[in-house]
């Protein structure tokens, strides 16, 4: 495994990061508590260090496990972690339906105090705003908090988690704009959906803040398991998207099967190509079962991606990843 900073900042991650939504939220399927914690485990054991929760995940579920499974090891991992949504308030989660914010300073103050007592220890290492928007990106309050608990030491650095769908581009450039004390950022980033990733990569290295990317395999497409057969249970929240999705995206991942050679699957290419942008410290690709965190693991110490294989893989996303399309590689 290798290891990256975020930014200009003295917080180091490993490049493939444990990201604690798909084994606590029951969006990817259940998963009980004892199979969380091998897993959680199991990526330790394989170098990752950085592991990312949030105290949205099953309403501090993930916290919780993260505990269970690493307190011993503290000093030795990166702690990153979400807030922002309220948790208290009863909220109808069908469908998957969003919950509401809660940015008032005071609520703020109480929820980290909770979430340092789930997670069994002193200090936040990377502090993430939850899916905000601009209403959040404006109030100078909640960054001057930041700056609180950063001179308190609860927390080391921050920046906001985008999301939950892309479709915030104008909410993180006011973020890059306006808030110069972050040094961490999280997008949704990957092969297949680069915008407005690739312009925020450059913001971000511009202003020294390591980036933090998730669903680096657009949603399971680029894992290279799916078919045109593939159905998903109702639980799992793929199973609310069109059909399209599908469909398409396996005809666009036909168009990059050059990324893979005896040394790099499909899967790690797809990491391999996240990691190849600069700004980049750490990936979080979705974990299920110890093979498939074996072969991400390894990602990191696989081939990386030629100038010809990123030039080619350039070229398929300017067209659409266009049927008639030759890559040059």
């Amino acid at each position: 495994m290798r290891y990256r900073t975020f930014g200009d900042s003295d917080v180091t991650a490993s490049e493939i990061g444990f990201g604690l939504w798909t084994v606590s939220t029951g969006w990817w399927g259940d998963v009980s508590d004892e199979r969380a914690i091998e897993l959680i485990r199991a990526g330790f054991d394989a170098g990752i260090t950085l592991f990312d929760s949030a105290d949205a995940y099953a309403e501090g579920r993930a916290d919780r496990l993260l505990a269970r499974a690493l307190a011993d090891h503290r000093d030795e991992i990166t702690l990153a972690t979400k807030f922002g949504y309220d948790i208290t308030v009863e909220h109808d989660r069908t469908g998957h339906r969003e919950r509401p914010h809660n940015w008032d300073p005071a609520f703020l103050r109480r929820n980290l105090e909770d979430t340092l007592t789930r997670l069994e220890t002193d200090r936040i290492d990377v502090y993430q705003l939850h899916n905000p928007r601009m209403d959040a990106i404006e109030r100078d309050d909640v960054w001057a908090l930041m700056d609180d608990l950063v001179a308190e030491g609860k927390i080391r650095i921050y920046g906001p988690a985008m999301g939950p769908a892309i479709g915030w581009r104008d909410e993180a450039v006011a973020a890059f704009e306006r808030r110069r004390g972050i040094r961490a950022f999280h997008q949704i980033f990957n092969l297949l959906e680069q915008d407005p990733g690739n312009e925020l990569n450059e913001l971000a290295r511009a202003r020294g803040v390591g980036v933090m990317v998730r669903v680096p395999h657009s949603s399971g497409l680029l894992e290279g398991t799916y078919d045109e057969n593939t159905t998903f249970d109702g639980n799992d929240h793929r199973s609310h998207r069109k059909r399209e999705w599908l469909t398409e995206g396996l005809q666009k991942l036909r168009k990059i099967e050059f990324l893979v050679t005896p040394e790099r699957t499909i899967g790690q290419a797809a990491l391999k190509w996240v990691l190849s942008a600069p700004a980049v410290t750490t990936v979080l690709p979705n974990i299920y079962d110890e093979a498939q965190l074996a072969e991400f693991a390894a990602a990191s110490e696989a081939p990386d991606l030629t100038e010809e294989e990123l030039a080619a893989v350039a070229e398929l996303y300017e067209r659409n990843f266009d049927l008639e399309a030759t890559p040059t590689a």
